[in-house]
Order: C-alpha cells, then sequence, then structure tokens
C-alpha cells in the first residue's frame, strides 16, 4: 500500500471519527436551551453563567491535573480567550438572556443557523475552502431560519431574535477557534484550558450575583444547572471539537442543523411548549439543507490524528 491510498484511508477514518464524534456532540448539546429556560426561572442569567462555566472550570482543572498536562504555549493563550469569550461567556449568556423573552423551542431554530457562521469562521481562522455549492445550501439553511425568526418578530420576541443572533454569531466563531486550536493541543484540553483561563472571572461574576437565597430553588432548576455545567459545558465540547478537528469545520459544522430537531423534540416533552407545523417545517428544511452542503464541504486533505485525544 503507497504513501498515498495510506492518506486517503487516514483521511476516511478521520472523517468517519468526526463525524461519530460530532453527532455525540449535537446529542449532548440538544438539551442545553430546554435546560437553560428551565434554570432561568428561579437563577439569574448572569450568575447562571458564571455558575455553569465555574462548575465546570473546576472539573476541567481537575481533569488537567489528573493528566499532568503541561500549560498551553504563548502562542495558544489568544486564541483559547477567543475561545473563552465565545462559547464559555458570550453564547451562554446571550442565549440564556434571550430565553427571557422567547421559548426554548423558538430560539432552538436559530441553531439551524450555526453551521453556516461556524463554517464562515472556520475560512477565516483556519485553511478550509469549501465548494461554492457549499454555501449555496449553507445560506439556504440559514435564510429558512432568518425568515422564521422575522416573521415571529412581531409578536414581541424582537429582543430574544438579536440576542439568539449574537449568540449563534460568537458561538460559531469559538466553534471554529476551537476546532483549529483542537488539532495541537487535542479536543479535550482545548475546552478545558478554555473554562480554567476563564475560571478567576466567572468565580468572581458569580460571587457578586449569587442569590439572597438559595431556598425556594426547584429541584428542576438544580437539575438543569448540572446537566448545562457538565455537560453543555465541558462534555459535549470533548467530542465536538474532536469531531471538528478530525472531519472538517465546515463538513461536521453541518451536523448542527440537527440540534433543532433534537431540541425541539426536547422542548415538546419536557416542557411542554407548542411546536407548530411551521417550526417543523423549517426545522425539516433546514435538515434536508446539511444533505446538500454535506456533500460539497472540502474537508482538509489531510489532518493528523490525535490518538490522545
Amino acid at each position: 500500500m503507497n504513501e498515498h491510498t495510506l492518506t486517503r484511508s487516514k483521511a476516511k477514518e478521520n472523517s468517519r471519527s468526526g463525524w461519530i464524534n460530532g453527532i455525540i456532540g449535537v446529542l449532548i448539546f440538544s438539551g442545553s436551551l430546554p435546560a437553560t429556560k428551565v434554570a432561568i426561572l428561579d437563577f439569574n442569567p448572569v450568575f447562571l453563567t458564571a455558575a455553569r462555566a465555574g462548575i465546570a472550570g473546576i472539573l476541567g482543572l481537575a481533569i488537567l491535573l489528573i493528566y499532568k498536562e503541561k500549560r498551553p504555549g504563548k502562542q495558544h493563550i489568544y486564541p483559547l480567550i477567543i475561545v473563552s469569550l465565545g462559547v464559555v461567556l458570550g453564547y451562554p449568556l446571550l442565549s440564556a438572556l434571550a430565553l427571557q423573552h422567547v421559548s426554548s423551542a423558538h430560539s432552538m431554530v436559530f441553531v439551524g443557523m450555526l453551521p453556516l457562521s461556524t463554517a464562515i469562521f472556520g475560512v477565516l481562522r483556519g485553511t478550509e475552502r469549501p465548494h461554492p455549492a457549499f454555501w449555496l445550501f449553507s445560506i439556504l439553511g440559514s435564510l429558512l431560519v432568518i425568515g422564521y425568526a422575522l416573521t415571529r418578530g412581531a409578536s414581541g420576541s424582537a429582543t430574544g431574535n438579536i440576542l439568539m443572533l449574537l449568540a449563534i454569531i460568537v458561538c460559531g466563531l469559538g466553534y471554529a477557534e476551537g476546532a483549529k486550536l483542537s488539532r495541537v493541543l487535542g479536543g479535550w484540553q482545548v475546552i478545558c484550558w478554555a473554562l480554567v483561563l476563564s475560571l478567576p472571572f466567572m468565580t468572581v461574576i458569580a460571587g457578586f450575583t449569587t442569590p439572597p437565597s438559595f431556598s425556594g430553588i426547584r429541584l428542576a432548576s438544580w437539575t438543569s444547572l448540572a446537566y448545562i455545567s457538565v455537560f453543555s459545558m465541558l462534555v459535549g465540547f470533548i467530542f465536538w471539537y474532536r469531531g471538528l478537528a478530525l472531519g472538517g469545520i465546515a463538513a461536521v459544522g453541518q451536523l448542527q442543523l440537527l440540534q433543532p430537531f433534537f431540541g425541539l423534540a426536547l422542548a415538546a416533552f419536557l416542557l411542554h411548549e407548542p411546536v407548530g407545523p411551521d417550526m417543523l417545517g423549517v426545522t425539516a428544511g433546514v435538515i434536508i439543507c446539511v444533505a446538500g452542503s454535506r456533500r460539497f464541504a472540502r474537508s482538509p486533505a489531510f489532518i493528523k490524528a490525535r490518538t490522545d485525544t
């Protein structure tokens, strides 16, 4: 077997592993918005953001110490700051604020824009160059989401729509930057170091925004806080960043189009929120777009596999 054949075989293996890790990450993330919706009924959004990051940061620090990971180099600090601002602070805070104005089912549709946001930042911050047809399918899927949001904006949720749009933008940046850095540091190492980097700031914020009393906090809110802290903020990213790094930011990023479908199902089942035909139609439309965009998304020609991530 010549070197070219080995390279192609390795690339296929990476792609397959990337998609498996990516779908696991998406499944975990699908519960984030419904869980956040439950939690903000008892917790202030700012405290909730700081608390989830603080809990995950302590767990991340423990993991790094257990495995005796070396500290990132100076050249990695700036990318880690971008990851922290995007996925540790920006997206959790903006989405929590948005959920004060819209339902989790409504906000879930905006997640259909994440693949496009991630792919754009993947090009700007990385080396990927998807086929022009990829952008066509991605834009079509995003236009479906934007059109839906605009038709709903007149119902008093304009603030929520704007906050969710901003959340998607910063999240896409955090995803792309984290995926790029994962090829150097490893998937779980990136999210752990990003959480540790933000831990001092989040601890201070949590201290200033702590509720005067926890006596009235429901069990459902505590359970939701635990979920978004352990799974949404840490475990999900371990799989997601590894998937993006191995399978390609643009290609695997399209799996986020499936998250609204999973999230809507959870919102209807757990929160008993109404999911109308229009919402289902938009979700189905963006899911269909993933098939076309995936076909024309070009993964990096060769990504060195990290067996220790």
